[in-house]
């Protein structure tokens, strides 16, 4: 939960909303893709008032060294693409859930088991959500 308690304290910036089709998210999407990052899920928030940003995405990797290698990825290829550094990231430590902020868009890249123990997409099931293959 500690990855969810440094999205309350951040600034939002209201004034550039993102869509389903921006190019951050395409980036993102990429990212996870090239890396072999499976079930890959957004979740729209931009219709919850509490949500603290308007996407999530959300992975899962087999091992942690996956976890890692999209992590990464991910960074290099907004930065490349999109000319954006992530607000904040955290997780490359323990490499069990990778939390990279964008503002507007916040990924996580998680472990399996992980995954499947905080159940993100269940606490947010109010948001409307894609898959990705």
């Amino acid at each position: 939960m500690e990855q969810l308690a440094i999205l309350s304290n951040r600034k939002r910036k209201s004034a550039s909303r993102l869509t389903k089709s921006s190019k951050i998210i395409k980036t993102i999407i990429a990212a996870i893709q090239d890396k072999k990052g499976e079930n890959i899920i957004s979740l729209d928030l931009r219709k919850i008032n509490e949500a603290v940003a308007d996407f999530f995405i959300i992975c899962e990797a087999g091992n942690q060294p996956q976890v890692r290698a999209i992590a990464e990825n991910i960074e290099r290829l907004v930065k490349d693409n999109c000319e954006e550094d992530p607000y904040h990231h955290e997780g490359l430590n323990s490499l069990q859930w990778v939390l990279i902020d964008y503002v507007n868009v916040v990924v996580h890249v998680m472990l399996s088991e992980t995954r499947k123990f905080y159940k993100l997409e269940e606490m947010w099931s109010d948001a409307a959500s894609e898959e990705y293959d």
